[in-house]
């Protein structure tokens, strides 16, 4: 046997296994989705988006429940709209079944009693306040109208989030109003500052459950949404239904030198320094780890649905692992999910034209994957910046939320994901980072089960909305929101196991 083919043997015969195993492999890979019955309109237990409901929700808009700083918002409104609440949901505020609490002096926390005690309660959260509107042009309604317009509800918390804080009431009074008797115990917990912080709403109620030893089953609150034209590959709409929250880490580099006049300049100066470290942190990104958290269930989540070079490279991810985090780091967006990211966003030196700075100081923020510690993050700094006379302190930090179990294993997981797939039945569901951060922060001593979603459908177009000009909903998905709570209501209301889709006409 000649040597070219003794090469080709041994090349050849290791390719062909890959081959059949990256094969094998794709075409017989699992899938995560569920196909339950969908929630029609002509169901008896659907919730149409009437004019009295759609009414609701644009007084719910007009009120400017802004907060600016922790501790700092609008007393005023808040207790409008508490009380705008109480007003528009009779059923619930007089049921014998619901005790309904204000903490903080503007938070609200509702307890719907369940009549099987053997079943941990649950807990939907949601906030009152928005962020303030800026001095941008563009505003198509008046930010704080709540006005309806071909098709959409206009307006600040449109989509964060009173449209789930009133989804929710909507569907309890539904419920109740039809005579419904939990068997789960549920909590609703509406914030008044999760904007900045949650320290006087979210952690005041977590505390509060807390020292009641309140322990619960899992706990659903505001995310990201269902997305459409989201996921390379993915022609249906991908609801990101999130598990864990990525942290923060606020670093303030220094450094000082000698300064003095602009004509006699020494070979380096602090502003120098300090933009080499600032250099040598964007050139060296903190480490790629896709793959290693929970970013490696969403694509697993959604291999079966996806054109097929996508689906052979995710079915086979102990092999294109590798390739794909390169692909995913070309971009701000998709390298957010593969590692923590740096930016620097303030950097402050001088104070005259002719003077040599003495002091140069720059802020860098990083929001931390996952699988990373604070300290990791810490160091990598200090290792690439690799000069001693940058003062490297941490001003602020966050670790990563708990990452809370998805798929089979988890039935909360698995019973959101069904109620979302009852509502947009031509969507698919699948576990995600969020990259931003909500005050269930204070609950994580609650449950293991934390999840966040929101149940709108959000385009590339619709991401500048959030916190920015023109937020809004479509009609379509306001009906959408109370009846996704609804379900999720009825689905939970019981021993939480993989389960169908049920009606009132099926029990």
């Amino acid at each position: 046997m000649s040597a070219a083919q003794k090469l080709l043997q041994w090349v050849g015969v290791p390719l062909v296994c890959v081959v059949v195993i990256v094969v094998v492999r794709t075409a017989t890979f699992p899938s995560y989705q569920t196909r339950p019955p969908p929630c029609n309109a002509t169901d008896e237990d659907f919730i149409p988006a009437t004019e009295d409901r759609l009414n609701r929700l644009s007084r719910a808009i007009t009120f400017r429940t802004i907060s600016y700083e922790p501790g700092r918002g609008t007393p005023e409104e808040l207790l409008k709209f508490i009380a705008f609440i109480r007003d528009s949901f009779p059923v619930v505020h007089s049921s014998p079944l619901v005790t309904r609490e204000v903490v903080g002096n503007y938070s609200l926390l509702y307890r719907v009693e369940g009549s099987d005690r053997s079943l941990k309660p649950g807990l939907l959260a949601a906030h009152l306040d928005v962020v303030p509107v800026t001095e941008e042009p563009g505003w198509e309604a008046e930010p704080f109208s709540g006005q309806r317009k071909d098709g959409f509800m206009y307006g600040r918390g449109t989509i964060d989030c009173k449209h789930n804080v009133m989804g929710q009431m909507e569907a309890l009074e539904f419920h109740l109003k039809r005579g419904h008797r939990p068997r789960r115990t549920l909590y609703l917990a509406y914030g008044h500052d999760e904007e900045v912080l949650g320290l006087y709403g979210a952690k005041q109620i977590a505390k509060l459950l807390a020292d009641r030893g309140v322990k619960l089953e899992f706990l659903l609150d505001e995310g990201f949404s269902v997305t459409k034209e989201y996921v390379p590959g993915v022609a249906k709409k991908v609801a990101l239904l999130s598990v864990t929250e990525k942290g923060y880490l606020t670093v303030k580099l220094s450094v000082r030198m000698k300064g003095g006049h602009g004509s006699m300049p020494e070979k380096e100066s602090a502003i120098g320094v300090l933009s080499q470290a600032v250099t040598n942190l964007h050139r060296n990104p903190q480490p790629n780890l896709w793959g290693s958290g929970p970013e490696r269930e969403f694509a697993e989540h959604l291999a079966t649905e996806m054109s097929l070079p996508h689906r052979v490279m995710i079915s086979n991810l102990w092999l294109f692992t590798p390739i794909i985090r390169w692909f995913l780091a070309q971009k701000a967006g998709t390298n957010a999910l593969c590692r923590t990211t740096t930016a620097v966003t303030r950097f402050n030196a001088g104070i005259k034209d002719n003077v040599i700075a003495p002091e140069a100081v720059a802020i860098v923020n990083h929001r931390v994957h996952p699988r990373q510690t604070i300290q990791e993050v810490v160091d990598h700094d200090v290792k690439v910046i690799n000069d001693p006379r940058v003062k490297v302190e941490v001003v602020a930090a966050l670790v990563p939320a708990p990452i809370s179990p998805s798929g089979p294993e988890s039935p909360a997981f698995m019973t959101i994901q069904e109620s979302i797939q009852q509502v947009y039945p031509d969507s698919l569901v699948a576990p995600y980072v969020l990259l931003g951060n909500t005050d269930t922060q204070h609950y994580w001593n609650l449950t293991s089960a934390i999840y966040r979603f929101s149940p709108n459908v959000m385009g590339p177009e619709d991401f500048a909305r959030f916190h920015g000009v023109n937020e809004r909903i479509s009609i379509e998905d306001y009906g959408r929101v109370m009846n996704f709570y609804f379900h999720l209501m009825r689905n939970v209301d019981k021993p939480l196991v993989v389960r169908r889709h049920e009606h009132d006409g099926d029990l």
